[in-house]
């Protein structure tokens, strides 16, 4: 269980996912403490960046699954994989073991730092969530760390997307608590000038219920003003043959 690289796993998103976990710690590792997550309550919540995992053991995991059939090397898993200071360095080894494009799944709580823009400006795709417009919506569904400030992180997502070169994928997580403010969280994102929308609902098991087809079909309409719009009921979703290698399949990734 203690694994670094899970999948690949077929995520809506991203197709056929090879996921890295850099924190692989016991339990939760996050800024945030999503009431939606299917990886349960955050224990150990921090900010502080730091490495968990050193770059000779990932190297020897990435070495082992090289050739392997995936869409893309997506950074995600046990929590908030910013928190990894060693982030950019890891990608640069992804990228140069596996060939592959990189991914990073963010829940963009420290994007307003500059070290976690320069490390996350080496993948080749960002998915990074907004799920609130105010202050007080954010700490109704994300429960984010004290200190933690949704101007930062959009002013964090804006300056990222001024100079970011490659694809940047915004994501909401709508539920029953923010269903309701979709007007206003598309307000926020038309000013970031994402190259994807993605309108997500939690479908794996977790303490909250998704929304169901017809709604987000209603809170999509909300969106039509962005080029690119996909949500997760109208995604396909590609077929993926279970790997052994040595059950890494066992994670429950955040894809």
């Amino acid at each position: 269980m203690n694994s670094i690289i899970y999948g690949p796993v077929p995520s809506w998103r991203l197709g056929r996912s090879l996921g890295v976990d850099l924190l692989c710690a016991p339990g939760k590792t996050c800024s945030f403490d999503c009431v939606y997550c299917q990886l349960g309550r955050t224990t150990s919540a921090t900010t502080e960046r730091r490495e968990f995992v050193s770059m000779a053991r990932l190297t020897e995991e990435l070495k082992e699954v090289r050739g392997i059939n995936a869409d893309y090397v997506t950074f995600s898993g046990t929590g908030e994989p910013t928190i990894a200071s060693n982030l950019g360095q890891a990608i640069d080894l992804a990228r140069s073991i596996l060939h592959l494009p990189i991914a990073v799944l963010t829940n963009s709580s420290l994007i307003s730092r500059e070290d976690v823009r320069g490390d996350l400006a080496k993948a080749d795709v960002v998915v990074a969530k907004l799920d609130a417009h105010s202050q007080e919506l954010l700490r109704q569904v994300n429960r984010p760390m004290a200190g933690l400030m949704l101007s930062d992180i959009i002013a964090g997502i804006k300056l990222f997307k001024s100079k970011f070169t490659g694809k940047l994928c915004l994501q909401i997580m709508f539920i029953e608590a923010n269903k309701n403010f979709a007007v206003e969280i598309a307000q926020v994102a038309s000013c970031l000038l994402p190259d994807e929308l993605q309108l997500n609902t939690p479908l794996r098991p977790c303490p909250v219920k998704p929304l169901p087809p017809p709604q987000m079909a209603s809170i999509k309409g909300n969106f039509h003003n962005f080029r690119n719009v996909v949500t997760v009921y109208e995604a396909p979703r590609p077929e993926v043959k279970p790997l052994n290698l040595q059950e890494t399949l066992r994670r429950r990734p955040k894809l």
